[in-house]
């Protein structure tokens, strides 16, 4: 009998009216996993695609399989067989699913280069296997082959993932290709020796990797995937990133993939897209499997061999790299038939509507059920600007099971405040709004600024805040007002976000001490040059550059989550002043006082308890953070008119303290 009394009808009374609609997203689960899954079968017993599928070594050979239902023939060949076409047949064995054997166990060389042809109607297509665990790309001719990935010695794991809950869930967002300052193609291996220390003494505890699924263009960002069980090749090789995950593991860190399943590359000689010829095999046919915004295709959730595939696709990952976890990319383009594009989700009624795809909040519940049953440790992020009700909430409830949505509307508000609004009319009641309002009882990722906002096109928070006089302006010896400025709000936006709006935190490698620079691959447009698509460390590290005091900053600020206490507790509003630009409320046992006032100092009364006493834990602008200014402290509480008991603290200008509350 189906539940009618879920639980986030309880949390939200505005849902009531679509009480039905909630019976039906967990009825659609219910029907489609039994429609899946054999008597007593679990989604981790079925999600095994890749162990069937591709290429597997057998005791006296390999053995090599395709899902390809409207093909024809299929032909693999490869330098294991001097690339002859005909030679290698496989054979239709049922259920549009083709195999080859091979006899002998180097038949398939490792590193050898593959290729399976498909012929339909006549005509005959070169593909990559889609289960192939490594793509490289021809320098002659620029395309991509598959390539047999079987070393003689396997990698051996050195150290245990992290276990219990993510607490806290500080994010670093990264692209390793990027992170290198030379003006080249980062790797794996530089990436493990130059930037996990980095992000381990920054006081993360996440790292978010993207552009990790194979994609043949660079400037994709990775968002363009033809090869969803391959890693990129341009980084390194599959033991090299099994070391940076290894290391990462050792420091403590959990490694999250920022994961692809709302689109693929329209790519047909490389990816899933008309492998077997037609354009329905993974996708939507027509127009509806086409992105009108991304150029790309897009998948048919409602099939049972697609489920197959992108679930299979999950347990991979999670299993031969040990990712802690998944960032969901695009996964308001998955919920909506239109894609969300151009919608104002101003109303409950565009959740619950023809608009929604249903088979997709399905697919999205599976696979996080899935992936609970290969880790009940990993962490799941969606990114939805919709808004859609239970994103968020476990699915007992009646929701769609993520561990938390990033806050995506907290760096629109901080983008739209400093490039269309006076710093006078800063609103303090609309700020607090903006970082505080989400759906109950959903966890949030709070941030300011994620890759988006770093790329060609947009700017980071800090270019809008200085702009050009970064480029002259940001040494001791010649900051000017403006840099002042900017370094001055660019710590406090930080520290609002950071404590407001999330129950954990994200940040885009090199934002934390204000990468000076946007992100532009390199492309035809501007000559193939790599000048913009690094990161200059080195900035951070110079004895006279402000950036040092940005980084110092950033670390003092994720120094107060470490105990995971902060994010437990809802934020308090004590008290907001939109003339004084004063905002000030308490999280758990810390009080932050902000004074976004543009030249005036304030006291602040902050309201203590008898017997409790307050010490400073963070000052936007003490030394160590390129600031001049001396809090107090110690402050002890006085008893005042009626009982109350307050005490007043001086907060200047375009400064931020934070106080941690203790008893006497």
């Amino acid at each position: 009998m189906a539940k009618t009394a879920w639980n986030i009808l309880q949390y939200d009374p505005y849902l009531a009216p679509f009480a039905a609609d909630i019976d039906a997203r967990m009825q659609r689960l219910r029907d489609t996993e039994k429609q899946l899954l054999n008597e007593g079968q679990t989604l981790f017993q079925w999600a095994n695609a890749h162990l069937f599928y591709g290429f597997h070594k057998t005791a006296d050979g390999w053995v090599y399989r395709e899902w390809a239902p409207a093909a024809d023939e299929l032909h693999l060949t490869g330098d294991f067989n001097g690339w002859d076409r005909l030679s290698h047949p496989l054979t239709a064995i049922g259920n549009g699913n083709w195999e080859l054997r091979l006899d002998g166990v180097d038949a398939l060389p490792h590193e050898s280069r593959v290729k399976v042809l498909v012929t339909k109607d006549g005509a005959t297509f070169e593909r990559i296997p889609l289960y192939i665990r490594r793509a490289v790309q021809d320098p002659q001719s620029g395309g991509f082959d598959g390539q047999i990935w079987a070393p003689p010695t396997p990698y051996v794991w050195k150290h245990a993932a992290p276990t219990g809950e993510a607490k806290p869930l500080l994010i670093y967002e990264c692209h390793v290709g990027m992170a290198c300052e030379e003006g080249k193609v980062g790797t794996y291996a530089e990436f493990t020796r130059d930037v996990l220390p980095r992000i381990k003494k920054a006081g993360y505890t996440a790292v978010q990797m993207m552009a990790v699924m194979e994609h043949p263009y660079y400037a994709s960002f990775g968002y363009q995937v033809t090869n969803f069980f391959a890693a990129s090749s341009r980084f390194g090789t599959p033991e090299e990133l099994k070391e940076l995950i290894d290391t990462a593991h050792g420091l403590g860190l959990r490694v999250l993939l920022d994961v692809i399943h709302s689109h693929m590359a329209r790519n047909t000689a490389e990816g899933p897209s008309a492998f077997d010829g037609t354009d329905f095999q993974f996708c939507h046919t027509g127009a509806k499997g086409d992105h009108p915004a991304w150029g790309t295709r897009l998948f048919d959730y409602g099939k049972p061999q697609v489920l197959h595939f992108l679930l299979s696709n999950l347990k991979f990952w999670m299993e031969e790299y040990r990712f802690d976890g998944f960032r969901f990319d695009g996964v308001t383009s998955m919920l909506y038939h239109d894609h969300g594009l151009g919608t104002a989700f101003d109303c409950y009624d565009k959740y619950f509507s023809l608009n929604t795809d249903v088979e997709a909040v399905t697919y999205l519940q599976l696979a996080n059920r899935l992936i609970r049953q290969v880790n009940p440790f990993a962490v799941t992020v969606a990114e939805d600007m919709s808004g859609m009700p239970g994103m968020a909430l476990p699915i007992p409830d009646g929701g769609v099971g993520f561990d938390y949505r990033l806050a995506m509307g907290s760096p629109d508000f901080w983008i739209k405040t400093v490039s269309r609004t006076r710093d006078e009319d800063w609103n303090m009641d609309g700020m607090w709004y903006e970082m505080t309002t989400r759906r109950p009882m959903e966890k949030n990722i709070g941030y300011c600024e994620s890759h988006d906002q770093a790329l060609v096109g947009d700017k980071t928070l800090i270019f809008w805040l200085a702009d050009q006089e970064m480029y002259w302006h940001m040494s001791d010896a010649t900051q000017n007002d403006a840099v002042r400025r900017a370094m001055r709000l660019h710590k406090m936006i930080r520290l609002v976000a950071f404590a407001l709006a999330g129950e954990g935190y994200l940040n885009f490698m090199g934002n934390e001490f204000g990468h000076p620079e946007w992100i532009d691959f390199p492309r035809e447009g501007n000559g193939n040059s790599f000048h913009y698509c690094r990161r200059q460390w080195s900035l951070s590290e110079s004895p006279d550059l402000l950036y040092r005091h940005l980084l110092a900053f950033d670390r003092a600020m994720t120094e107060l989550a470490q105990d995971g206490a902060l994010f437990e507790e809802k934020p308090q509003r004590v008290f907001v002043h939109n003339d004084d630009k004063l905002l000030i409320f308490r999280r758990g046992k810390w009080l932050f006082a902000c004074n976004f006032h543009t030249f005036a100092t304030h006291t602040a009364a902050l309201p203590l308890s008898a017997k409790t006493r307050a010490t400073l834990v963070l000052n936007s602008e003490a030394k160590a953070f390129g600031g001049a200014f001396e809090a107090a402290k110690t402050l002890r509480a006085a008893e005042g008119e009626n009982g109350a008991f307050a005490v007043g603290v001086t907060v200047p200008a375009r400064t931020a303290l934070v106080y941690r509350i203790d008893k006497e």
